[in-house]
């Protein structure tokens, strides 16, 4: 018996304070990660951490938040996890997604795209970094359906082992 796929989970990854640019293509990400049954997974804050959880809230998306603080994060999450654990968090954002899309940013997003990076997950920017191995995406559409597809593809790297497999 095999079990069934879980959803994809998708990091947005972006500033806590953005131009009205960002957050409408932060809404659109979020928005079209709802459509396609992708989990967000954010850092939970404001900016388009908010937006885009906000676009896929009113997509009936899940949205999770893994917050710096002990305390609430923005009001479109679904889920928040409180850390306690200040920018060292970025290490669970990443590590709890499959793939990533950035939109814009300042250093924490860079921080991110380097812990990626480094640990093999793909990432896509829109009006992002421009560092080597960021995906640069013309269109919010274009980030969220290569993350999809990078998602899915990291999905089925990593199949459980079977019963016969298990110790």
């Amino acid at each position: 018996m095999t079990a069934p796929e879980r959803p994809v989970q998708v990091a947005v990854i972006g500033s806590s304070e953005c131009s009205e640019e960002e957050a409408l293509a932060a809404a659109e990400v979020g928005g079209m990660l709802a459509a396609h049954g992708a989990i967000l997974i954010s850092g939970g804050l404001g900016g388009v951490m908010e937006a885009s959880c906000r676009g896929a809230r009113e997509k009936g998306g899940l949205t999770v938040g893994i917050l710096p603080h002990a305390g609430e994060g923005n009001r479109a999450l679904s889920v928040s996890i409180r850390t306690n654990l200040s920018h060292a968090r970025n290490f669970l954002v990443v590590g709890s997604a499959d793939a990533l899309v950035a939109v814009g940013g300042a250093y924490g997003t860079l921080s991110e795209i380097a812990i990626a990076l480094k640990t093999g997950k793909p990432v896509f920017g829109y009006k992002s970094w421009e560092i080597a191995g960021v995906q640069p995406c013309e269109t919010p559409e274009e980030a969220v359906l290569s993350a999809l597809a990078a998602a899915h593809r990291q999905l089925t790297r990593r199949t459980p082992p079977t019963a016969e497999e298990s110790p």
